[in-house]
């Protein structure tokens, strides 16, 4: 038996259709694309935000009591505090860098709870951040704000923006090169 067919159905999609599908898809795929990029980008201003408003706490802290956070040496700066740095001016990396946060914690410089002997703030990529007297290339120890796992990549970016962009040198530099795909242990901003 034949089957007539109804010359108004249709068979399937026109090309017409299908190009609208494909560029709806097109666009989603673009959106959600560009809302990483957005977000990463995000993330790689807030360590360089984190760094600034650290170092504008320790100043504030500075100015105030006359003793870096960390490094003070007495019991009543800030007021409750109950650790006592070497009062060297050196914030050294032992306790005087977990105490550096509590300190400013206290002082109501910063927000959060920090213990003093094992809380450090995190970066937006997971890692630590810590402030002390580093030496990160011959003949360069200063106060570093120290920054623990980041990708190499962001790294890459925040050096080439804002030094150099060479790995080992300058103000902001790295314990190892910018490979992509890779972690940075320790990435260091000059104070």
């Amino acid at each position: 038996m034949y089957r007539i067919r109804n010359k108004g159905a249709r068979a399937g999609f026109t090309l017409v259709e299908i190009a609208i599908v494909l560029v709806i898809i097109g666009l989603l795929i673009g959106g959600v694309l560009k809302g990483q990029a957005m977000i990463e980008n995000a993330k790689v201003k807030r360590v360089v935000k984190d760094a600034d408003e650290i170092r504008a706490a320790v100043m504030t802290f500075y100015d105030k009591y006359g003793m870096y956070p960390g490094d003070e040496n007495s019991t009543t700066i800030p007021v409750s505090g109950d650790w006592n740095g070497n009062g060297d001016g050196q914030i050294a990396n032992n306790q005087e860098r977990y105490d550096v946060f509590r300190d400013l914690a206290l002082s109501g410089l910063i927000g959060g709870n920090y213990n003093g002997t094992s809380d450090l703030p995190r970066n937006p990529y997971g890692g630590t951040m810590s402030l002390y007297w580093v030496d990160p290339g011959p003949g360069n120890a200063k106060h570093y704000l120290v920054y623990t796992n980041l990708p190499a990549e962001v790294c890459r970016e925040i050096d080439t923006k804002y030094d150099d962009g060479v790995y080992n040198t300058g103000s902001i530099s790295a314990n190892a090169d910018y490979t992509d795909g890779t972690t940075i242990a320790y990435f260091y901003m000059l104070f």
